[in-house]
């Protein structure tokens, strides 16, 4: 399993300490990490479904997310014609708007929410509860009976405590929910320790090693008002190969043979979780998702072969692989200070509060000039934000034109998982709208947050 290939891509340190040169062409745009409908014009102007970036920042302003629609309903269908009779639920902590919602049902997709806000923005986007799933490792009272309001299709439960709770709601409302336990399997994909989350050390699920999740499948068989379909798993994310889920399915499944041969029940589902990964800079490789649909098929049905077992239902939750490549950022720069022997300080009109997964999980970046072609030669620079905070960075290490200057606008693709989710007001500088693109035309998603929008919640 890999997150990036060996070696170093532009713009990064190599191991004695020398950054890589710079790529060939600062203007061309990599079709790995760039949406679907991102392109230059004649004039050098990056375009998105053939849109000149600079009109619309015309009409939105700066910073913004621009969000090629095409490019999201694409990877929609392409995950679910490549698994198949799978399951496909878009993890919305991704992103998540009512737009976004009704997109991913059109296309034939589950929808999997781990809060109660993410679950009211599926209710008001009218999206079908029986496909609902319902995650979280600390789901309260409300959230439980939201979601049973809702009619949510399942339930992955977490704990102990919450497996009783929901029991106790279906009980008094004389109904019966499906569920799924969720089974902490040891496999920790490789990535920033914390957006790994299969490691035995960690809050989500129940260890199947030490013999809670089996304790966990008993305790939901004997809880009236729960039926236990099936078994769920996540090993972590940015998963560029197969080799973890492969570790995974071999132990979930062992576990479905255990609850089979000492509980006597058959389980029917069996949910892997997300986690593949995206491009993000020149040299990353994705996995191809039919070839991986391909993958996890055949081995879930080896494993099944092994214990005698017939095949569960697979489903999956991928979240950054549908929304994340689609979304670039468009920034304004504001100035630019050399430093001078290692780099120079580019600073735009956003930041941390609009990106924080660099700072978060030093996560890497593909940035380039948007509003111009430039012949200059290229710079190291770092992209920096303007927030009062020394990791205020989008992009630790890029080659720029040596002539970017005030005003000229660069923009940051891929940024269309967790950019928006986990933004803040930090400072007391609003949130960015995300702006949807198309042939026809742009339209705003979620809106510009306004400085009156800060101080409503501020009470004298």
């Amino acid at each position: 399993m890999r997150v990036h290939p060996a070696g170093p891509r532009s713009g990064e340190l190599a191991h004695d300490g020398v950054h890589s040169g710079p790529p060939q062409d600062l203007n061309e745009l990599d079709p790995v990490v760039w949406p679907l409908g991102a392109g230059r014009s004649g004039a050098g102007h990056l375009t998105l479904r053939g849109h000149d970036v600079r009109d619309l920042v015309a009409e939105h302003g700066t910073p913004v997310f621009l969000l090629d629609e095409a490019d999201l309903r694409r990877r929609c269908r392409d995950y679910r014609d490549a698994f198949g009779g799978a399951m496909v639920f878009y993890a919305a902590k991704a992103f998540l708007c009512t737009a976004v919602a009704r997109w991913v049902e059109e296309e034939g997709l589950g929808l999997d929410v781990c809060t109660g806000g993410e679950l009211e923005v599926a209710v008001r986007a009218g999206f079908p509860g029986d496909r609902l799933l319902l995650h979280g490792n600390n789901k309260s009272v409300a959230e439980l009976s939201a979601a049973l309001d809702a009619g949510v299709g399942r339930v992955v439960v977490d704990s102990l405590t919450e497996i009783d709770r929901l029991s106790q709601l279906c009980v008094q409302r004389g109904m019966t929910q499906r569920v799924l336990v969720r089974a902490t399997v040891g496999v920790e994909a490789h990535t920033h320790e914390f957006i790994a989350t299969a490691h035995e050390d960690q809050k989500f699920g129940f260890s199947l090693a030490g013999g809670d999740a089996l304790d966990a499948v008993r305790r939901v068989l004997d809880a009236p008002g729960l039926d236990l379909v099936g078994l769920h798993s996540h090993i972590g994310s940015q998963i560029f190969d197969s080799g973890g889920f492969e570790v995974a399915a071999h132990r979930v499944v062992g576990l479905m043979a255990q609850v089979r041969d000492e509980l006597g029940a058959g389980l029917t589902e069996l949910n892997l979780g997300g986690g593949l990964g995206i491009a993000y800079v020149s040299g990353d490789d994705p996995a191809d998702v039919v070839e991986m649909g391909r993958s996890l098929a055949r081995i879930v049905e080896r494993e099944c072969t092994a214990y005698g077992l017939p095949v569960p239902r697979l489903a999956i939750e991928p979240g950054r692989g549908i929304v994340g490549p689609g979304t670039v950022t468009v920034y304004e720069v504001g100035t630019v200070k050399p430093v001078e022997g290692l780099r120079t300080f580019v600073s735009v009109d956003g930041g941390m509060s609009d990106n924080i997964r660099t700072a978060l999980y030093d996560a890497d970046y593909t940035v380039v000039l948007a509003s111009r072609a430039s012949e200059a030669p290229a710079m190291l620079s770092r992209v920096v934000g303007k927030h009062c905070e020394s990791g205020d960075v989008v992009v630790k290490d890029a080659w720029l034109p040596a002539d970017v200057g005030g005003g000229d606008l660069l923009a940051v693709a891929a940024t269309g998982a967790y950019c928006r989710s986990m933004a803040s007001t930090y400072n007391h500088v609003p949130r960015p709208p995300v702006v949807a693109v198309t042939e026809a035309g742009s339209r705003v998603l979620v809106r510009r947050e306004t400085v009156d929008d800060l101080l409503v919640l501020d009470i004298e």
